[in-house]
């Protein structure tokens, strides 16, 4: 075809830098690294039946004493989801449901000797990685970013607890 154009696509051979990120890919970079962390050492300590998926289970402040109602209203998942999660780290040993002493009908999930070096672990693989991070940013900074967040955390909670809609929404 003598007159045939090559066809090029604005999309894929583009020479412009792309977009400064947003605070959303900012934050998402990190919190992927420290979840990554976190799996490797919970594998490396013998706890290879866990995944990512139950860290919606075991995220801050965890599950101990808590109503699996609780839990799936702070992880934000289906009670489905949840349920089916909770059913996997119970039969694993990590967890167990008991009566509420304040509420016949209702459950409380207390953690198992296994639970707690769980919940061990992943305390430890943070406090690992926010050491690194300390010697990348230097003390001063990383502790000024930790306090910045935990102003933000604060806003969150606070305004969630209130029943108001949490800032950013």
């Amino acid at each position: 075809m003598a007159g045939a154009r090559k066809k090029s696509s604005r999309f894929t051979k583009s020479s412009e830098e792309p977009p400064v990120p947003l605070i959303g890919a900012l934050l998402r970079v990190p919190y992927e690294a420290v979840r990554e962390h976190i799996i490797d050492r919970l594998h490396a300590a013998g706890f290879d039946d866990i995944d990512q998926a139950h860290f919606n289970v075991l995220q801050h402040p965890g599950p101990q004493g808590r109503r699996p109602s609780e839990v799936t209203a702070h992880a934000r998942v289906s009670k489905q989801a949840m349920n089916y999660l909770l059913n996997q780290l119970e039969e694993r040993g990590y967890f167990e449901r008991r009566p509420d002493p304040d509420d016949a009908r209702s459950k409380r999930i207390v953690l198992t000797r296994r639970g707690e070096a769980v919940r061990q672990t992943i305390r430890d693989a943070v406090s690992e990685l926010e050491q690194d991070w300390a010697k990348l940013l230097g003390t001063r900074r990383f502790a000024t970013l930790k306090e910045l967040l935990r102003e933000l955390y604060e806003a969150r909670m606070q305004a969630t607890a209130a029943g108001g809609p949490a800032p950013g929404r």
